[in-house]
């Protein structure tokens, strides 16, 4: 009787391991600067996380080539808040949120104002804080405040967007909108963003060896001004830029599995 008993414990600890092991884990994917969900690098890297088990929401997110900053910054928080929940209503557990490029600098932003229960940065880049960005958009950051101070926030025009390995380029967008997405302090300024993670907020910050170089020389300063945390990591794949999300599926397996134990 007695052996049988430690048998039925010991059968029942087995499960209840399975159990947790096997729960669902959640992951939103942004994509970068004029992107979109179907982009072949984010297609390849969402069917690698489903094949490992993940559940994934894939967004289209405002900075999209469709939508060209249609709502303001704290919309697009909402966009993400909402997929999250969906995926916690879906059975996910634990819900992590990964973004490439332009969406590298949003997570970190959106992990200062709403935490989460980890973030993945892949290669960021789109930081409006930089004199680049002053130099090619503060034209239209200018245009757009007084066409905002004149009433005409929500009447479409053309603006201007920058991007390193294409230069600036025209984007249609309304000014009050878009001026939340490019004022130099305002969300997408990754430095200030990065201070100002949820320090209870693990990171995986991704800088592929291969990245522009524009974007190598700034990524490193911008995860050493991540608050401490002991389940934060720097990954250095070696591949490039758009080649960053697929290359770390692996490491974001490993990574995930550690914060969800907590054991760093």
């Amino acid at each position: 009787m007695v052996i049988k008993s430690l048998l039925f414990v010991l059968l029942m600890a087995v499960a209840t391991l399975a159990g947790a092991q096997g729960e669902p884990i959640g992951m939103v994917v942004m994509h970068g600067k004029a992107g979109s969900p179907n982009a072949r690098h984010i297609v390849d890297f969402v069917q690698r996380l489903e094949s490992r088990g993940f559940r994934v929401a894939n967004l289209e997110m405002p900075w999209s080539g469709a939508r060209n900053y249609d709502v303001p910054v704290d919309r697009g928080e909402e966009e993400v808040t909402a997929a999250v929940a969906d995926l916690r209503s879906k059975g996910a557990k634990k819900v992590f949120i990964a973004g490439h490029s332009q969406g590298g600098g949003f997570v970190l932003h959106y992990a200062g104002r709403h935490g989460a229960d980890g973030i993945i940065v892949l290669a960021p880049g789109g930081n409006v804080g930089s004199l680049t960005f002053e130099k090619y958009v503060g034209n239209a950051r200018a245009r757009a405040r007084k066409l905002v101070a004149e009433g005409k926030g929500n009447e479409v025009v053309e603006l201007r967007d920058y991007e390193g390995r294409r230069g600036d380029y025209a984007v249609f967008s309304p000014p009050a909108a878009w001026l939340t997405w490019f004022e130099p302090e305002g969300a997408m300024n990754i430095p200030r963003a990065a201070k100002a993670v949820d320090p209870k907020t693990p990171v995986l910050f991704v800088i592929p060896t291969d990245d522009y170089p524009a974007l190598l020389k700034s990524s490193p300063g911008a995860y050493r001004s991540l608050p401490k945390n002991p389940l934060t990591k720097l990954y250095e794949p070696r591949a490039d830029h758009l080649g960053a999300p697929s290359a770390s599926v692996d490491e974001i397996v490993r990574w995930t599995k550690e914060v969800v134990g907590g054991k760093p």
